[in-house]
């Protein structure tokens, strides 16, 4: 009877291990999405910053800290937790990885809403008591009242150019139809903007797809970027909403809406890389 009830608990536990390797197996061995594991494999050696907000406001590569903030809060974001902001930001000291980006690629993901009065800060590296910093990514949600389902997404870059600011932004134009027309406010959508040195080709994108106006994307500022200095990161704000930064005109408000998962790489991330980065983030890997 001993021996029955011994052959019993080693075949219970012969089955209980066979089960948890082939569960751990399929968890090791997710298929890849566009020959990537994770988010984190997409241009690594490029990542120069990275906050995943995951319940404050880090930045994960150089650990810095905020060392001004307003308004800010930690809820369940698109991956794992977001910022929430309620008119506020998060801005940083000097980030030294970020002092120079000829090329530039700046990936979020953002929920927010149109206003119809305010454009919607996402993020900024600063120019001294500027409103509009070295690049800055928005979204145009004063051009749309809300309840209006029309995302306008724009990019602005101001490069110095012998001493002298040289801007040039690029955006989708919804009257052109098609791909240019991205709907879905109150909703999480990757945000990418992106600069190439080379061709001065200035992109952006919508979850995963090019939805800047071609017309726009290469004209006004040409070459790799060249940064005002000192230059500081900022979530959620313009250079004049923070104290210290001047008079604020009625437009520059601090964002009301989410950002989660923001990445700044130092080159243009191709379509590829950048549709691999949306499925990656998507799916929480």
């Amino acid at each position: 009877m001993k021996a029955k009830t011994l052959s019993f608990i080693f075949i219970a536990l012969l089955g209980a291990i066979m089960f948890m390797g082939i569960t751990s197996c399929g968890e090791e061995e997710l298929p890849p999405i566009d020959g990537y594991n994770t988010s984190d494999e997409v241009a690594s050696t490029n990542l120069m910053a990275h906050w995943a907000f995951e319940g404050d406001g880090k930045e994960t590569k150089s650990g810095a800290v905020p060392s001004q903030k307003l308004n800010e809060s930690y809820v369940d974001g698109l991956k794992g937790k977001a910022v929430k902001f309620a008119a506020g930001y998060l801005g940083y000291n000097e980030i030294a990885a970020l002092n120079s980006l000829p090329n530039v690629t700046v990936s979020l993901w953002a929920n927010f809403n149109n206003n119809g009065t305010h454009a919607t800060p996402f993020f900024s590296m600063t120019r001294a008591n500027e409103w509009a910093g070295n690049i800055n990514l928005m979204a145009e949600t004063g051009w749309k009242p809300a309840g209006n389902d029309t995302l306008v997404v724009k990019g602005l870059v101001v490069t110095n150019k012998d001493g002298n600011p040289s801007w040039q932004d690029s955006r989708n134009e919804p009257s052109k139809g098609g791909v240019q027309v991205p709907k879905g406010v109150n909703a999480w959508h990757q945000v990418v903007m992106s600069w190439d040195g080379a061709t001065s080709l200035f992109k952006i994108y919508v979850d995963g797809v090019k939805v800047s106006n071609p017309e726009w994307e290469q004209r006004g500022t040409t070459g790799p970027l060249n940064f005002y200095t000192p230059t500081k990161p900022l979530i959620g704000a313009w250079g004049t909403n923070l104290p210290g930064g001047g008079t604020a005109e009625a437009w520059q408000k601090p964002m009301t809406g989410m950002v989660d998962e923001l990445r700044v790489f130092n080159k243009a991330l191709s379509d590829a890389e950048i549709g691999a980065l949306y499925k990656l983030e998507l799916a929480g890997r």
